[in-house]
């Protein structure tokens, strides 16, 4: 039932499983507040120079006001008695008049110059226009750690199936056993209803496509669904079915478990050269024949890889289909390299051994077989349009858009927002230490003090909202 929907004279029974502040466009609206308020590590490391900066700029500018007129006879006030005086001059000229200004028009000029301002608000006004625009481009990311992360990316690691393919394989063929024909005889047909028998209380893409098959060739109805059905983590899946256990699961898992022909595993093998999954049928201890799939990769997937490796990234695609079908897709989408037969835990492990060799690493996946991997990595991205909200709820990073485009923008945006909080921390930093240093020989005056220190603090501020016109 959506939001805003309106009953006319039915009564309605309705079950509520989440509460209102849990619905999409609040999760959004909580996630954005919360990136928001998440301060990145060059935040967090300036705040706490600021924390001690501060005070020693105040002791400084009391030891310059202090010290020259106590111990060297220097001028504490100005010529005329004052504290300071808004306009010089002098009928001696301005160099005169730089001798005799006081010490402590020297310390205000010094506190006034010295205020941190410009480099405090350097790092966040960047950060939060980076997150703005990533948001304009569907890419909604969860705080300015993961901005900072995502710029010194290195290797990213994509999940297969739904991330760089489509997440909607379709049934290639079903053969027998024993069949001369492929794909079309009584004994294919029951194959593939025993496994859809079994498949239909599974809901990973591989079932989906083996039901659908079945509904369209009319052999859904042959078996009741199956019973005790045990899920096996990246390998199949087994039920009972008219008292027999069926076994559907990968080529691995067969070679291990259960003796079938030469004839059959060749076939198998030349199934998969083709890029094509394959999952195989037993009733009990006899192979019955197999099933093979196919899952086209997403229409820019190809383009996206080639992107990021003008990035400079290292492409690497984690899946668990065997090595055969991982690299005929790979070679598809020009991934640099290929790490197959993969359980959930191991593409965790897989991660943990790039983040050895490339130190940063983005991770990329939609299910819920992905989330250890995402918690992980460096950098977990979920793709939102299709994900399963254990992604989206591990990932650092989400892309709302079902599909891979706005990745390499998040990646180019992140290191071009790394790159102005460098420049304007050494621009308000060269500033501060230039002007600090007139100010203690008496070279500049208070309203020069003044406009450097607010002028600069408006350069930051511009330069720092420059992200919000990247396209």
């Amino acid at each position: 039932v959506f939001a805003g929907s309106i009953n006319g004279d039915g009564l309605l029974h309705i079950e509520v499983t989440r509460l209102a502040e849990d619905n999409t466009l609040s999760r959004i609206i909580q996630l954005v507040e919360q990136a928001q308020s998440s301060r990145a590590p060059t935040q967090r490391l300036i705040d706490r120079f600021a924390h001690y900066y501060t005070p020693a700029v105040v002791v400084v500018a009391l030891l310059i006001a202090l010290i020259p007129p106590l111990l060297f006879d220097g001028r504490f006030l100005e010529p005329n008695g004052t504290v300071f005086s808004l306009f010089h001059a002098s009928s001696e000229g301005a160099a005169s008049e730089i001798v005799r200004r006081g010490w402590l028009y020297r310390a205000l000029v010094l506190l006034v110059i010295a205020c941190p301002c410009a480099l405090v608000i350097s790092t966040p006004v960047t950060i939060i226009s980076a997150i703005m625009s990533a948001a304009r481009h569907g890419v909604l990311i969860k705080g300015g750690a993961y901005i900072e992360a995502l710029g010194q990316t290195r290797a990213v690691a994509f999940d297969k199936t739904g991330t760089l393919t489509t997440g909607k394989p379709i049934m290639q063929q079903v053969r027998s056993a024993n069949c001369e024909y492929d794909d079309n005889c009584s004994a294919c047909n029951d194959v593939l209803a025993l496994a859809s028998a079994v498949e239909r209380r599974a809901v990973h893409p591989l079932a989906e496509a083996i039901v659908s098959a079945a509904n369209s060739r009319g052999v859904d109805k042959a078996y009741a669904p199956a019973q005790h059905v045990e899920m096996l983590a990246g390998r199949g899946v087994r039920g009972v079915v008219n008292q027999q256990m069926i076994t559907v699961g990968s080529h691995a898992l067969f070679d291990e478990e259960y003796a079938h022909s030469d004839a059959l595993h060749e076939a198998v093998n030349a199934t998969e050269a083709q890029g094509q999954t394959t999952m195989m049928v037993a009733a009990d201890d006899d192979v019955r024949g197999y099933i093979a799939v196919a899952d086209a990769a997403r229409d820019e997937s190809l383009a996206i890889i080639d992107r990021l490796q003008r990035l400079g990234i290292r492409t690497v695609m984690l899946t668990g289909d065997n090595a055969t079908v991982g690299q005929a897709i790979g070679r598809e989408i020009g991934v640099d390299d290929v790490r197959a037969g993969l359980l959930p835990g191991q593409k965790a492990d897989a991660v943990k051994a790039l983040l050895n060799d490339y130190g940063n690493v983005t991770m990329v996946g939609d299910g819920i077989n992905d989330t250890p991997a995402l918690a992980t990595a460096t950098v977990g991205v979920a793709m939102g349009g299709a994900g399963s909200a254990q992604a989206l709820e591990t990932a650092d990073i989400a892309l709302m858009a079902d599909g891979l485009t706005a990745l390499p923008f998040a990646i180019e945006l992140s290191r071009f927002a790394r790159r102005l909080i460098r420049l304007n921390m050494a621009l308000s930093l060269s500033v501060k230490a230039a002007f600090i240093g007139l100010a203690i020989f008496g070279v500049t005056s208070l309203w020069l003090a003044i406009l450097a220190d607010v002028g600069v603090s408006l350069l930051v501020t511009l330069n720092g909202m420059r992200p919000l016109r990247m396209k």
